[in-house]
């Protein structure tokens, strides 16, 4: 892996964009999906399974249910508890409709803020921690840190600790509708048809889709689609669709967002 890692660093630092398929994956990758929420496992679904194929591992940990993310009306009554059941529910179909194995979902269950964060201490660290060195990785999803979402910084923070301190891996940041600039070093291409099976799983969490279209006019699946469509156009190539990534690991010396 780190003969691998060598190879990533020295393209980045000459601006190489990669595809997806361009590159010599190792064979047999143990793969963790970092989630600070549900539904970010959905949002890059298309390059996930595109590893599954490759009959890669692929297990997910979401750290939170972040149950403030449910409308007060979608849910009777309009407890956290019944909010963060539901939006655990939610996961567990899209995971079912992806094909991940029920023993490949964990949520880490992490303490909050009253905003419905995960907590940035020490508590919640160790936990996510030990969650990594059971699972040892080859690479990790996760999405950007550079991004106004609390958990998104956190999780990458946590992660570049446990980086440091414990094993090597390499980390696929994801760009997501809040990510305000990232490197593109990695990107999977897609068209019409993937689109409709990835909407499919994103319309899974319906309690996001709802809360997309009564305050946005538009679903949670053409949330995440529209910036996938916008990547697509910003790339070299052909495809419709994009999800795109910022490959991060503390052996690449060029600075990154």
């Amino acid at each position: 892996m780190m003969d691998f890692i060598g190879t990533i660093a020295d393209r980045i630092a000459h601006n190489h964009a990669m595809m997806l398929e361009e590159l010599p994956w190792p064979p047999q990758m143990r793969i963790l999906v970092l989630a600070p929420h549900p539904d970010d496992f959905d949002s890059i679904a298309v390059t996930l399974r595109s590893f599954r194929e490759r009959g890669d591992e692929i297990r997910l940990a979401v750290l939170s249910s972040s149950s403030s993310g449910v409308e007060d009306r979608f849910c009777r009554p309009p407890t956290a508890a019944a909010k963060a059941e539901i939006r655990e529910l939610e996961q567990r179909a899209s995971c079912r409709l992806f094909g991940l194995p029920d023993e490949f979902l964990v949520f880490l269950h992490l303490t909050e803020d009253e905003a419905g964060n995960p907590n940035d201490d020490e508590k919640n660290y160790l936990v996510v921690r030990a969650h990594v060195r059971e699972a040892r990785p080859d690479l990790v999803f996760l999405p950007h840190r550079n991004d106004p979402n609390p958990g998104h910084r956190l999780a990458f923070e946590m992660l570049r600790r446990i980086r440091e301190s414990d094993f090597r891996f390499l980390a696929a940041l994801n760009r997501d509708p809040k990510t305000l600039a990232m490197r593109s070093d990695l990107y999977t291409f897609f068209g019409e048809e993937d689109a409709r099976w990835k909407a499919e799983l994103l319309r899974c969490h319906q309690s996001q889709h709802r809360r997309n279209l009564n305050t946005r006019g538009y679903g949670f699946d053409e949330r995440i689609l529209r910036v996938n469509r916008q990547s697509a156009a910003e790339l070299p190539g052909k495809g419709a669709y994009a999800e795109v990534f910022e490959l991060w690991s503390p052996e690449f010396n060029r600075r990154t967002v």
